[in-house]
């Protein structure tokens, strides 16, 4: 495998990035080019990250897909459920769901996020339950380049689907474990809440199986808009 041929002077060059894109590309297809090295060609060229939210109702793999995306494409993992403040996490524990004003705070502090990885060229997958196309907007926000309202940026939405009894089982099991704080019988709210715009071009994956195949079909989602744009 060929790997300085495309990451090194080649790259850096601004006007010799599209050949090296495409040798890159040629690589991966031809399984010669691991997956992070592509990803990493790809930051060097475009010179502006990569923003993924991995969205979804309480269950359906967001942060274990996430984990798992964050390490085959050599990114960073965030997981809203961290940036939550307390009173919010509270609020859950006790059965109560969140109003907007308990999550647009939160969702502007996730947006700061993705947007000090998109200054810093990185590679970010966000795991976030964006149920409202609300929330959404304040995540694409985080691409400096946005147009309110357009609905089209650098912030995608991968949308995992899971079927409620399947969603009802994994969050009584990690209930048991004692692993969230997110009780069972707010999943509903949660569904209720759940709103696609099909506007919006949100992708969508069968979540409801083996988290490698997920991750397999995630894959194969996220590789067109990887690539960045050469048109000037």
């Amino acid at each position: 495998m060929e790997v300085d041929r495309v990451g090194g002077d080649l790259v850096k060059d601004p006007t010799n990035s599209l050949p090296a894109l495409l040798v890159a590309i040629n690589d991966l297809f031809l399984n010669e080019l691991p997956l992070a090295i592509f990803m990493q060609i790809v930051r060097m060229a475009s010179d502006k990250g990569i923003a993924i939210v991995l969205m979804g109702v309480s269950g359906s793999g967001k942060s274990t897909i996430g984990g798992m995306l964050a390490e085959a494409i050599n990114g960073r993992f965030l997981d809203a459920d961290d940036y939550h403040r307390q009173s919010n996490k509270d609020k859950m524990k006790n059965g109560i769901p969140l109003s907007d004003e308990d999550r647009i705070p939160w969702l502007e502090t996730l947006r700061d996020a993705l947007r000090a990885g998109f200054v810093n060229g990185e590679t970010v997958i966000l795991g976030c339950s964006a149920l409202k196309k609300q929330y959404r907007e304040i995540l694409r926000c985080a691409d400096p380049d946005y147009i309110r309202g357009s609905s089209v940026g650098d912030v995608k939405f991968i949308l995992l689907n899971v079927g409620d009894d399947v969603l009802a089982v994994r969050l009584e099991n990690r209930a048991a474990e004692g692993k969230h704080f997110m009780p069972v019988n707010l999943l509903q709210s949660q569904l209720d809440l759940l709103q696609i715009d099909e506007s919006e071009g949100i992708l969508k994956v069968d979540a409801s199986f083996d988290p490698h195949e997920t991750l397999k079909a995630v894959l194969a989602l996220i590789m067109p808009f990887c690539l960045p744009a050469f048109s000037n």
